[in-house]
């Protein structure tokens, strides 16, 4: 049931005919309340969308009452039209529903740079088509909606202590950090107010969302929103609700990671025995976007020189004499010098982890990433042919 499984929310996802598939591509998510408490966090990319752009002023005031989300179509560099379509989007949903337009949050995802009228009333239309199909039962059909090149819809839910937690994700592509890598809607029948919303959204990201860098390619329309509905009538222990929306945004962005588009490989990679957190961050970040790495573990090839390379291009705090590298639990390298021989090491699973100490400190971090396959280049090198 996904994002309809807490109490007070109703989706539907449908097929508009943005996609020449005849897909569903218009999903909707409704917050039937009795709070109406948003949140959100966006792309850090200068260059947004203008659904992005939209959505950063309507949720200023907090109140959230619906996310309306289409596939087949960005809705991004298409100028004041494309601005003009987004607002449209929202005063429909509003209007439809009763309430308000700055209350609804509006999500695109497809190609960048196209939009004309057709496209225009493709997405009114499926928003009233949408609405018009709303259930309690619609968490599903909204999560196949909104899928571009994902190959499988991605959901979660928590039971937590009187009330859940539901969440619907897509992303295949353009998975870098940013505040958030792809779009994502999770509701809560929990009792929040907004700044309990918005802090325990923002703290969720942070470790899970922030830390899935596939391709190094960060989106224009990235978006992840909290819908408070409140309809538990239970107010969560703060700790407790903090870690289950915590494990269900690495749920979904570990689903992200695995449905990468061309990758043959989910790489973790874990850093371990650094000065700050920060200084894990940056050195687990720099493996993954090391493409002469993610080349190699497509190969199975477990070169931990170009580990230490990678390591060696950051401000982290360490000695490169005195690092250790495992690459799924055998040590190929000890303080910066060869260990045990390279035919050690499997990497013909898809799951694939490498361990880097730093032996400095004990702040640690995990990154996620993706090897660099053939079907990467190929799938992006004919997007939009």
């Amino acid at each position: 049931m996904s994002v309809t499984a807490p109490a007070g929310f109703e989706a539907a996802g449908v097929a508009a005919g943005l996609k020449s598939t005849g897909k569903p591509d218009v999903a909707v998510v409704v917050n039937r309340g009795p709070l109406k408490v948003g949140a959100a966090v966006y792309t850090s990319n200068r260059a947004k969308a203008n659904p992005i752009l939209w959505s950063q002023e309507a949720i200023k005031g907090g109140a959230v009452e619906a996310v309306v989300l289409n596939s087949g179509g960005a809705n991004c560099f298409t100028g004041a039209f494309g601005f003009q379509t987004t607002h449209q989007t929202a005063e429909k949903a509003a209007e439809l529903l009763g309430v308000g337009a700055v209350g609804i949050q509006v999500c695109s995802t497809g190609l960048i740079g196209t939009g004309d009228e057709v496209f225009r009333a493709k997405v009114l239309d499926g928003t009233a088509k949408a609405i018009a199909a709303l259930s309690a039962d619609g968490g599903a059909d909204a999560a196949r909606a909104i899928m571009t090149t994902d190959t499988v819809p991605k959901t979660a839910v928590h039971e937590g202590s009187g009330w859940t937690i539901g969440g619907i994700a897509k992303g295949a592509g353009m998975l870098a950090p940013g505040l958030a890598t792809m779009l994502v809607v999770l509701t809560t029948d929990a009792v929040l107010d907004v700044p309990a919303a918005d802090a325990h959204l923002r703290a969720a990201t942070r470790v899970s969302f922030d830390r899935l860098d596939s391709d190094g390619c960060m989106s224009t329309n990235d978006q992840v929103t909290l819908l408070v509905s409140g309809a538990s009538g239970t107010t969560p222990d703060p700790e407790e609700f903090a870690a289950a929306l915590a494990r269900v945004c690495a749920d979904l962005a570990r689903q992200l990671q695995a449905d990468a588009e061309g990758a043959s490989h989910a790489i973790a990679i874990e850093v371990v025995g650094a000065a700050s957190e920060e200084d894990a961050v940056e050195v687990g970040r720099s493996v993954a976007r090391n493409n002469l790495f993610k080349a190699a573990i497509f190969g199975n090839d477990p070169n931990w020189g170009r580990v230490l390379a990678a390591i060696g291009t950051t401000e982290a705090d360490f000695d490169p004499y005195d690092v250790d590298v495992s690459m799924n639990g055998v040590r190929v390298c000890t303080q910066g010098g060869p260990d045990r021989p390279r035919e050690d090491v499997d990497l013909s699973t898809r799951d694939t982890h490498v361990l880097i100490d730093l032996r400095v400190g004990t702040a640690t971090a995990t990154i996620l990433t993706n090897d660099l396959t053939h079907d990467y280049v190929h799938e992006n090198s004919a997007y939009s042919s």
